[in-house]
């Protein structure tokens, strides 16, 4: 028999786990991700910038502070209440990294996150990774030597 709307609205299917952490004195209560903050999530860390080509645009990953904010969206109290709000993201990511990817670890298996997932929101595993906020279409850094260092004539690959 085929569920009815209202049965799956009702279904508790976000997963949670209680997770040792010694370094902090206590467990914490790490849940899954919903639809929506799954979508949030994934938006704060890819946005786009024009392709090396110049003909359209590409996903980039924005890995700063991206444990951090998944964290502040999975960390619940006993209750299931965030215990970080999205704008605190600064204040947990100055947390230690190791008890940090730990938790990260977790709440990205509870959400059905995978190394491969990523790889998609990049584009694809072969698209570069970012630190920073830029979208410019500056090239890529090279290991050619600079312009003042060859001759000019020269032909440049």
């Amino acid at each position: 028999m085929a569920l009815t709307r209202d049965a799956i609205v009702k279904a508790q299917d976000i997963p949670t786990e209680l997770v040792p952490v010694p370094e902090w004195g206590g467990d914490v209560v790490v849940r899954g991700l919903t639809g929506d903050e799954l979508d949030e999530f994934q938006g704060s860390i890819r946005q786009f910038r024009r392709s090396l080509d110049g003909k359209g645009m590409e996903p980039v990953l924005i890995q700063q502070g991206m444990h951090a904010k998944l964290l502040v969206k999975t960390l619940v109290d006993d209750n299931g209440e965030r215990l970080f709000m999205d704008n605190e993201a600064g204040e947990l990511g100055a947390k230690s990294g190791k008890v940090l990817e730990r938790l990260y670890d977790v709440a990205q298996r509870l959400s059905g996150l995978s190394e491969e997932e990523e790889e998609e929101m990049e584009g694809n595993s072969d698209a570069p990774t970012d630190t920073g906020a830029s979208t410019s279409s500056s090239p890529e850094p090279s290991d050619a030597p600079s312009p003042s260092s060859y001759d000019e004539s020269a032909p440049v690959s």
